[in-house]
């Protein structure tokens, strides 16, 4: 009786995992792998690739869609998704260009960008925290209303007459090959990585993350955690707005079409659960830097744009797929 209550007691391993092998084994660390490797391809692939400048432009294709990424992988942590952030950059975009023709100077434009984004992002808070509705059906939904917004303003015209200041913001450099949006992306990482692994914020993020009912009798306040994080969207998307707009130096109501599933790309890729409950900052971090080479690399080969949505969709069911087929044909339940 004693020998079969013995064998029925949980094994308590002899010692734990030292934290090195924790990290060589991560997804991070796989991701920092992946990165170097297709730098040495890219490196390979054009003799134009390694110059500099043209480095620093390759980061371009990233830091914008990067600045939301960080603020999507904290509100899809916690469960929740937000489908409408590009249509967001075009509708802050409309406002700025509108408000330039009126003669908006460029602290103006900027205070006319954040609070439009900022509103945006309410509005999809209060849709889901006040009324409880399903986030991905309310950005849907918004989606479409936003961007409707920038065609119904907008029609087939474009605004292009913007103060010779506001270049800064998308095409300024802050010290040789770095630029004032890399810098952005750089604090902006930091921000966000503080917030989410280093605050009780961050925590109760994780926490209605995999739990939001037992959060809530924890004394979570959940839906006023929730709607910060739909704020922060909303900013995050203002932000790249204003430096997208910046960059180009006209608005189009297709502006940033599509930069939604690049966006939740990043997220996904950067090992962020596409239910909720887990994810890191670094992840996010690094998975820009590789989406970000790729699309470079693809450029420098001339690549047609199609080519690339195709990869980024097939990134996305992959990186989604690949850890349930793991689970489930290794016999790890």
């Amino acid at each position: 009786m004693s020998s079969q209550t013995e064998t029925n007691l949980p094994t308590i391993p002899d010692h734990l995992k030292p934290r090195w092998y924790r990290l060589v084994a991560s997804w991070e660390s796989m991701l920092l792998v992946v990165a170097v490797v297709i730098f040495i391809i890219n490196s390979f692939a054009s003799p134009y690739f390694l110059d500099p400048w043209n480095l620093s432009d390759a980061t371009f294709n990233f830091t914008e869609k990067a600045l939301i990424a960080f603020a999507m992988a904290l509100l899809i942590i916690s469960g929740e998704i937000d489908l409408s952030v590009a249509s967001i950059i075009a509708l802050v975009s409309t406002a700025i260009g509108f408000a330039a023709q009126l003669g908006a100077g460029v602290p103006m434009l900027v205070v006319i960008g954040i609070t439009v984004g900022l509103l945006c992002g309410a509005f999809n808070g209060l849709l889901v925290t006040g009324l409880g509705l399903p986030s991905i059906v309310v950005t849907i939904g918004t989606m479409s209303l936003f961007r409707g917004i920038s065609y119904m303003v907008l029609g087939d015209q474009a605004y292009t007459d913007y103060p010779a200041e506001l270049s800064y913001f998308g095409q300024g450099y802050v010290w040789w090959v770095i630029s004032f949006e890399l810098l952005l992306f750089l604090v902006t990482a930091i921000i966000f990585g503080v917030l989410l692994h280093k605050t009780s914020f961050g925590r109760a993020v994780t926490i209605i993350g995999n739990n939001a009912t037992g959060a809530l009798f924890s004394g979570i306040r959940v839906g006023r955690v929730k709607f910060i994080l739909f704020l922060l969207t909303g900013l995050m998307s203002a932000i790249a707005a204003i430096c997208l707009t910046s960059r180009l130096g006209s608005t189009r109501p297709s502006i940033a079409f599509g930069w939604e599933l690049e966006i939740i790309t990043i997220v996904v890729l950067g090992g962020v659960n596409i239910l909720g409950g887990s994810g890191s900052i670094a992840g996010v971090f690094i998975a820009s830097f590789v989406l970000g080479m790729v699309t470079f690399g693809f450029g420098l080969l001339n690549v047609p744009g199609i080519v690339m949505s195709i990869f980024v969709g097939l990134l996305l069911i992959s990186v989604i797929a690949l850890p349930r087929l793991w689970t489930k044909y290794s016999g790890n339940k």
